[in-house]
């Protein structure tokens, strides 16, 4: 939103967090006739994929698991800091 808060139509919110409170207890099938179709792209960044073996992935699993993370998040934080450590 602009500096100036403006108020959105649906939910008369002025903030984020007002539209997000608002669409928290607010169905999008209710205001579904106030809506209409956008176009917009999304650039994200391109993803690699890497192949492990079974047996590692599934210590690598386990590992998130008792951390609460997933497993790619790990992956991730594990191999930051390595290259960390390398740099």
């Amino acid at each position: 939103m602009s500096a100036n808060k403006k108020v959105t139509r649906i939910s008369k919110a002025r903030t984020i967090k007002e539209i997000a409170e608002f669409w928290d207890t607010h169905s999008l099938a209710d205001y579904w006739d106030q809506t209409h179709e956008v176009e917009f792209q999304v650039r994200a960044q391109r993803r690699r994929r890497v192949t492990l073996d079974p047996d590692v992935y599934a210590k690598i699993e386990a590992q998130a698991r008792t951390r609460g993370v997933l497993p790619e998040t790990l992956i991730n934080i594990w191999l930051a800091e390595r290259l960390k450590q390398t740099a």
